[in-house]
């Protein structure tokens, strides 16, 4: 098949391009990049590693996150159509591949939005701005809430979120820089804790420690081409506004894990308790102060949080409403964008109902054995971000070597000589990530690295491998069966997109 012709549309899928609305500008993108890259609750999680993790955070980005934002940077531009990832796995290799990728890249978000995100907020609530009773009404009302106010953004016009989108990321750079200028000013008073370059220099154990949040928390650089049918001018604003969001995004990683460990003693750092604990911190030279601007410090975190959400609810909800209208996925009921809004809302309320459920079950599980498997699913449901790019990933590198004829508004460094060390050189990462997802502690094994299931999952290791594999297979078959009940969409594919 050739390219001109992978490229061909069903007629429902031509039919939801028009009603898209050209909403994003160059500024609105690089403002949805850093707030749907920049992961506030991940960055206690990558300090918790302590000295070493400043090393192979810093050292991620150089090889991982820079390379993985340049190709994305070039594919973006050269392939700006509604869809992104799903429109570029499918030029690759067809649909049932890119169906795959689109159910593996959407499927996480939900189930992060309510089995992690909202508990994160929650927490940040209720110990700094208004003390709520665990498993109490409020509790279930502000976890609920914070979901459907995600979706709510995600459901309305895209002229209309992008604005909520653009104060949260606002709010999470207010926040960061806040929390980076007062650690100093906290160290010039206090003194700092004494980082040496021994203590920073790398093992593999360290490595394999931070690695898979790390390399989680690096992804993303193409979820707002999602949106590219949206855009002013996708193909010219694409990779400047990625090489700007991936340049704050590396500051806001590498800083803030800097000022974390600068404060906090390693024992204390993980999670909420690592980045807002080292607010709290530092936030006693304020004195009396120093209650409220912790309270103004938690509304931002929580604020950042939602944005987080709302903005990987828009991308990987029109990615699959792109593949449902595209016959990929289900029978075109799904691909129906909302001709007010002109957004996936059959989707976004299907996401709404899968974070509601997997809320319900975190709240539910959350002691013995009942809590351990909620824990390991939630992990392997979450990372299935990461092995959906085992399919991205090659397909971008593919649409680089197979079709130069495409024009290519940005070029990466060195060429496709230079695209393709960087893809190959991203892809090694996503596949030590997703091993470290699928068969945890088998590269430490392999290394020699001690890897105790009991003390890290609670479980034994046949029952967290069979509880990952298994999440993975439901995964599979959603998107196998998905692709199968697509069969009558697909039978009108004939249309070029106009895009």
């Amino acid at each position: 098949m050739t390219f001109k012709e992978n490229t061909h549309l069903t007629s429902l899928a031509a039919k939801q391009e028009k009603r898209l609305v050209k909403s994003l500008g160059r500024m609105d993108i690089i403002l949805f990049i850093i707030a749907a890259f920049i992961s506030l609750d991940t960055i206690g999680s990558i300090a918790s590693g302590g000295s070493q993790s400043l090393f192979w955070a810093i050292f991620l980005v150089i090889t991982f996150m820079i390379p993985n934002a340049l190709i994305m940077a070039e594919t973006g531009s050269a392939f700006p159509e509604e869809g992104g990832p799903y429109q570029w796995v499918k030029f690759a290799y067809g649909r049932l591949p890119a169906g795959i990728a689109s159910v593996l890249y959407w499927i996480t978000n939900p189930l992060w939005l309510g089995g992690s995100l909202s508990f994160i907020a929650f927490d940040a609530f209720s110990a700094y701005l208004h003390h709520v009773v665990p498993a109490s009404a409020g509790e279930w009302i502000f976890k609920l809430a914070f979901i459907w106010i995600a979706i709510f953004l995600a459901i309305i016009s895209l002229k209309k979120g992008k604005q909520i989108i653009n104060l949260a990321a606002g709010a999470k750079i207010t926040l960061l820089l806040l929390m980076v200028i007062t650690t100093a000013i906290y160290g010039f008073k206090h003194g700092f804790q004494h980082l040496t370059l021994a203590s920073m220099s790398p093992t593999i154990s360290g490595f394999m420690a931070v690695a898979p949040i790390i390399l989680f928390s690096y992804v993303g650089f193409e979820a707002p081409n999602a949106a590219s049918g949206e855009m002013y001018d996708a193909a010219k604003d694409t990779a400047p506004s990625i090489r700007v969001g991936a340049l704050v995004s590396a500051l806001a990683y590498v800083l803030p894990v800097l000022a974390i460990l600068l404060v906090v003693p390693k024992k204390d750092v993980g999670g909420i308790s690592g980045f807002m604990g080292a607010v709290a911190t530092i936030f006693s030279i304020y004195g009396r102060a120093s209650t409220f601007l912790l309270g103004v410090a938690a509304v931002l975190f929580i604020f950042g949080l939602l944005g987080l959400g709302a903005s990987w609810m828009m991308a990987t909800d029109r990615i699959q409403a792109m593949a449902a209208a595209d016959g990929s996925f289900m029978n075109g009921w799904f691909g129906e964008f909302n001709e007010r809004f002109g957004t996936p809302m059959r989707v976004n309320i299907l996401s709404g109902w899968m974070a509601s459920i997997f809320l319900i079950a975190g709240m539910k599980l959350v002691k013995g054995d009942s809590g351990a498997i909620f824990t390991v699913v939630l992990s392997c449901a979450v990372s299935t971000l990461l092995v959906s790019y085992l399919i991205i990933i090659p397909a971008v590198t593919k649409l680089n070597r197979s079709f130069p004829e495409v024009h290519r508004p940005f070029v990466t460094p060195g060429g496709k000589r230079g695209f393709q060390i960087m893809g190959s050189v991203v892809f090694i990462y996503i596949v030590l990530g997703s091993l470290g997802v699928l068969f945890p502690g088998t590269v430490e094994g392999v290394l020699g690295i001690e890897y105790n299931f009991q003390d890290t999952w609670g479980l034994s290791r046949g029952q967290v491998e069979g509880f990952t594999l298994g999440t993975i297979a439901f995964d599979l078959v959603v998107a196998l069966v998905g692709f199968a009940l697509a069969k009558n969409v697909r039978k009108s594919i004939s249309a070029q997109s106009e895009l």
